[in-house]
C-alpha cells in the first residue's frame, strides 16, 4: 500500500496501521501526473482500508453507466460528479464538516484529480485523490486489477 501525502496526521495514522508511507512534495506529484491537484493521494488498497474503518469518505464519482459495468469499490458512495448538486450532496455525506477526509476515485484518476482541485476551491480542506482509479493508470493497476472487493448493485 502506498500513500503520497503532505498531511502529517494521515501519515502518522498510516504508519501506525502498518502501511507504507512515502512523502512527496506537491510540486513533484503535480509534475508526475501533469494535472492540477497537488494534494494528498492514496492507492486503492489504502482507500479501501480507510473507507472500511470509516477514516475517510470514499466517493466513486463516475457515471451510473460506469458503475453498472464494473461496480464500485466496496465502501464507496456513488456520487456522479456531473450532478448539479454535487457539492451539497457531498456536504450531506460529511454532515457539513468540510474538514473531514474525502477520497475521490474515478476510472483512471483524471476526473478525480480535477474534481479534487475543484472541491479544495469550494472549501473542502481534506480531499484525497486515488490516482490509479478503478481501471488503472500510470499511477498503478487500479482497484479492479488489484482484485479489491466490489459492490455490483
Amino acid at each position: 500500500m502506498q500513500l503520497l501525502t503532505k498531511n502529517p496526521q494521515l501519515t502518522r495514522r498510516i504508519f501506525l496501521s502498518g502501511g507504507i508511507a512515502i512523502s512527496v512534495s506537491s510540486i513533484a506529484w503535480s509534475q508526475i501526473n501533469k494535472l492540477p491537484f497537488d494534494g494528498d493521494a492514496i492507492d486503492p488498497p489504502m482507500a479501501h482500508k480507510l473507507a472500511q474503518s470509516s477514516e475517510i469518505t470514499l466517493l466513486d464519482i463516475r457515471r451510473p453507466d460506469e458503475w453498472a459495468r464494473t461496480g464500485s469499490g466496496q465502501g464507496a458512495h456513488r456520487l456522479d460528479m456531473r450532478r448539479k448538486d454535487f457539492v451539497s450532496a457531498l456536504d450531506t455525506l460529511v454532515a457539513g464538516d468540510r474538514s473531514k477526509p474525502v477520497a475521490l476515485i474515478c476510472a483512471t484518476g483524471v476526473r478525480s484529480n480535477r474534481m479534487s482541485e475543484k472541491l479544495k476551491k469550494a472549501g473542502f480542506s481534506n480531499i484525497i485523490d486515488v490516482p490509479e482509479g478503478m481501471m488503472g493508470s500510470k499511477a498503478g493497476p487500479g482497484w479492479i486489477k488489484r482484485k479489491l472487493p466490489l459492490n455490483k448493485s
